[in-house]
């Protein structure tokens, strides 16, 4: 008897705590193709923010982009206002995972 109520105890608090770290630990993430309307560099040329316009939605999302290959797209100009997006990111902050033409590039 004691031994069972000692397991149901410890069963219990494993599923507590696991509940209570899963939201935490999986940011779900969204894929989108979309117009960008608006490219922002940062002055130390690290990050951007780049505002897409869905085409499902036409709402307005604003994803911060920090890898080096994206950001080097937004400089030398093969990414600017205007052009469709294929975009990945997470739904926790709007940070990009992926962020390239649809038509290539």
């Amino acid at each position: 008897m004691r031994k069972s109520l000692i397991q149901l105890i410890v069963s219990i608090a494993l599923a507590v705590g696991a509940l209570t770290v899963a939201p935490i630990a999986s940011a779900d993430d969204v894929k989108m193709v979309g117009v960008v309307t608006k490219i922002k560099l940062a002055t130390d040329g690290k990050s951007a923010q780049a505002t897409l316009k869905d085409g499902k939605s036409g709402e307005s999302v604003t994803i911060n982009i920090t890898d080096d290959e994206t950001l080097d797209k937004f400089k030398d100009k093969r990414i600017q206002e205007g052009d469709e997006i294929r975009a990945k990111y997470d739904n926790a902050g709007n940070k990009s995972k992926s962020f390239k033409k649809t038509a290539g590039c």
